[in-house]
């Protein structure tokens, strides 16, 4: 399974959404389910599947599956 497989499966089982649902537009604006509950299980499952700690500034900073890629690679994540 690639990184980018990985981080998909992350944001379908934390939002049940299907893959198609994942791009650009997918935010916390947009995305109704999205809570501090699960941008909590966002971090936490990211950082157990990576094996990677996010600083308080990325655990805010990740408000979208874009940024979410962002964040990653500055974690030296290849995705």
């Amino acid at each position: 399974m690639t990184n980018l497989e990985k981080y998909n499966a992350v944001f379908c089982e934390i939002f049940n959404v299907s893959e198609s649902n994942l791009g650009d537009g997918f935010d916390r604006d947009a995305v109704s389910d999205w809570d501090s509950i699960r941008q909590l299980s966002l971090i936490t499952m990211l950082e157990d599947k990576f094996e990677i700690f996010f600083d308080s500034t990325d655990i805010l900073g990740l408000t979208s599956y874009q940024k979410g890629k962002e964040i990653l690679c500055k974690y030296g994540v290849e995705l």
